[in-house]
């Protein structure tokens, strides 16, 4: 179904993108038109496989990149290879449910460097290309933790929040430019991160997992629904647009009201 779009031309890097969010934006962005690279820190057929089946449904060249989020190089090379980045989404991340007195120094430092740095490193080379090019888009998928804090989550909390700070860095030098940057602050999105934390969460509170899903991890959204990841896609894309021309610096919640109390 190729069809010419609003970004039609454009260039989007989303990291960490062979599932979950990234994945429903990557959907999202091929779907107005513009090529997309997915990356995620396998190598595996399944990786390439996907980004041909993207292509083919969306008729605009999706490729795949390896690249490590927890190394800097990585970061910095991902960016490099693709060769172009109109539109840059920082979405890699990964979780680590633990009280800080007991947290693993190791699972620390992944989540610092994966959740937060990895932004830094892609910024800081996808910035002359949106220069050069005359138009860009920094998109960091934060959280809903990026501006609440939540017990066992130091890490990642942490992360969100500079996450947050960078991205209102990076809006201030980009002021005077074609160049916008927002966060996207979803809280709870049914993906297989989110998943994943259920089982340890359930032991952290020692609760059945039915309980865990309503008591605790929807206990602070409101709507007591999750978010989905058409929906944070849909936000992604209208980010990219002649509409949110103004709209920079911002942490725009998407958490079913968590950040209205």
């Amino acid at each position: 179904m190729s069809h010419t779009s609003s970004l039609s031309g454009k260039t989007a890097i989303v990291t960490g993108s062979n599932s979950g969010i990234g994945l429903g934006v990557t959907r999202a962005l091929a779907g107005q038109g513009a090529d997309v690279v997915l990356n995620s820190f396998t190598d595996t057929k399944a990786d390439h496989a996907l980004a041909e089946e993207l292509s083919k449904a969306f008729g605009t060249k999706v490729t795949y990149i390896q690249a490590d989020m927890s190394k800097g190089e990585d970061c910095r090379a991902l960016i490099e290879k693709a060769g172009a980045c109109d539109i840059l989404v920082n979405n890699a991340g990964i979780q680590h449910v633990a009280p800080i007195d007991e947290f693993p120094v190791d699972k620390w430092n992944a989540i610092i460097a994966i959740n937060m740095s990895s932004a830094f490193h892609t910024t800081a080379v996808a910035l002359p290309m949106m220069r050069k090019a005359g138009w860009g888009r920094v998109i960091n998928i934060a959280s809903a933790h990026g501006l609440r804090a939540s017990p066992f989550k130091s890490a990642y909390v942490t992360a969100k929040h500079g996450i947050v700070g960078m991205t209102k860095t990076v809006a201030l030098e980009t002021a005077r430019e074609p160049i916008t940057a927002n966060a996207i602050c979803p809280g709870y999105v049914l993906t297989p991160l989110v998943e994943a934390q259920i089982p340890d969460t359930a032991k952290e509170y020692k609760m059945s997992e039915d309980e865990v899903i309503e008591k605790v991890i929807l206990a602070k959204q409101p709507s007591k629904q999750f978010a989905t990841v058409e929906q944070i896609g849909g936000l992604a894309t209208f980010l990219c647009s002649d509409a949110a021309e103004q709209i920079t610096g911002q942490a725009l919640a998407v958490d079913g009201g968590w950040t209205a109390a």
